[in-house]
């Protein structure tokens, strides 16, 4: 699995027009499944992202959790973090898990940040999403397990 996290003042998601999902202070998780991941894996992002300590303490330092800082998070499926561009210009997603296997594995890592103790909302799987992100610093960190 690969995240792209970004620490956010606030976020949105918008499909067909309307608001599904809404947070101020927190993270937009942008995740990718691939072939072979599975439950260790999101179980591995979770414990990594709850307790990552990139949010500001009272003395301006990155010493606080999403949990400590009393954050939410976004979770946005999202295939294309597994794109190979290295032949050609258009790049192939076959490192990407199919569907019926990723689906499932977003909505499980969702329900790991919830049981975590983070407010977690989420996109939806296989829409075109809007996605409003207001990155705070900016910070944005990659992680694959």
């Amino acid at each position: 699995m690969r995240a792209l996290i970004q620490r956010v003042t606030k976020a949105s998601v918008t499909v067909n027009n309307k608001t599904i999902s809404t947070i101020g202070h927190g993270l937009v998780i942008l995740v990718g499944v691939g072939h072979g991941d599975g439950d260790a894996q999101a179980r591995w992002l979770t414990e990594k992202i709850t307790n990552l300590r990139i949010f500001s303490d009272a003395d301006g330092k990155m010493n606080l959790s999403v949990l400590e800082a009393g954050g939410a998070a976004i979770v946005v499926s999202q295939f294309t973090l597994f794109a190979n561009t290295e032949k050609g210009r258009r790049p192939s997603f076959i490192e990407a898990a199919l569907p019926d296997v990723a689906a499932p594995l977003v909505e499980r890592f969702a329900t790991l940040l919830r049981e975590q103790g983070v407010a977690t909302q989420s996109g939806v799987f296989g829409a075109d999403m809007l996605v409003e992100i207001h990155n705070d610093g900016p910070v944005t960190i990659w992680l694959e397990k």
